[in-house]
């Protein structure tokens, strides 16, 4: 009886310096779409707990369950993965966390405890489980919809740069997202977790680079192209500087409502922000990037966009494959 199997073709594969060029050519169309995602994905993340650290320690636990599939061949399906509420999660102990997510070790101590009294993390016996219908934002059906949409449109980008020799609709991407699930989320957490420690790192702290993000994503939204135009980041962020003037701002109010972060933590960090030159404000108190600050920012953002690329041709090569 003869099966037939698919054998992947090597030479189809893209690879991933090709895919961060086109990234960084093709920005002006690109960056607005991921940095729009991923204020979203940070808004739901901070929602949560409305605590950036204990959300940050489940995502690693996790983190450390999709290793060990991978470590032992395991794929599971979105569905499979969330077929239950409960998620069992390797041994870990305070100083790992604390090293692996750079958190002092009293307040990891603090975080985990707080998660244990909500129910999150659980011991059964020999066990130890996340428990996913305690948290409210965890099942990232959206997150998937939004990432397909986005490599969509990326697709259509390296079809023009001829990498690709066909576009996929966010429907095919989906669909391979979810049958791939442990997989591409691994993946996605590896892009995820590195960039906001490193955000966290350069800020001082989670929340004021939460904030910080809301003040980029109104400005990088406030200047969208024509897909027709190319404009690599370089010009991108030169471009988002002369029409600096012309933009609105976003108020402290609006900051709180977007990100759900209290109105009084916002005013303190954007104080923090602007006396470090991050943000300008105007006379109608509406907070804006400052031109200066725009270039001290790119040798980490370089970083981040290069692990977008990562994952960006991981997903594309599943679905050419």
């Amino acid at each position: 009886m003869n099966i037939k199997v698919k054998i992947p073709q090597i030479s189809k594969q893209i690879y991933k310096e090709e895919v961060f060029d086109v990234l960084q050519g093709r920005y002006n169309i690109l960056g607005p779409l991921w940095v729009n995602h991923q204020m979203e994905w940070f808004n739901g993340v901070y929602s949560a707990f409305k605590d950036h650290h204990k959300f940050l320690i489940v995502m690693y636990l996790i983190k450390k369950t999709l290793d060990f599939y991978s470590r032992n061949f395991v794929k599971l399906t979105f569905d499979q993965f969330y077929l239950n509420e409960t998620i069992e999660i390797e041994k870990f102990n305070i100083i790992e966390i604390s090293s692996a997510l750079n958190i002092p070790k009293e307040s990891v101590r603090r975080k985990v405890y707080e998660l244990q009294e909500l129910g999150v993390i659980k011991r059964l016996k020999k066990k130890i489980m996340v428990d996913r219908s305690a948290i409210p934002y965890i099942k990232p059906r959206n997150s998937v919809k939004k990432i397909s949409r986005f490599l969509s449109t990326f697709s259509e980008m390296l079809v023009d740069e001829k990498i690709l020799s066909n576009s996929f609709t966010s429907e095919t991407l989906q669909k391979n997202i979810e049958k791939h699930f442990s997989f591409v989320w691994k993946r996605y957490y590896e892009l995820q977790i590195p960039m906001l420690l490193g955000y966290k790192d350069f800020f001082g702290d989670v929340e004021t680079f939460h904030i910080f993000g809301a003040c980029t994503t109104n400005q990088h939204l406030y200047y969208r192209s024509n897909k027709e135009i190319k404009m690599d980041r370089g010009e991108f962020i030169k471009s988002l500087t002369i029409t600096n003037n012309k933009m609105v701002g976003l108020s402290a109010m609006s900051i709180s409502d977007i990100t759900g972060i209290p109105r009084a933590t916002v005013v303190r960090k954007l104080q923090k922000l602007v006396k470090r030159d991050f943000l300008s404000i105007n006379e109608k108190k509406h907070y804006k990037l400052t031109g200066t600050f725009i270039h001290k920012i790119v040798p980490l953002q370089n970083i981040v966009l290069n692990k977008l690329a990562n994952f960006s041709t991981s997903v594309f090569n599943i679905v050419i494959l």
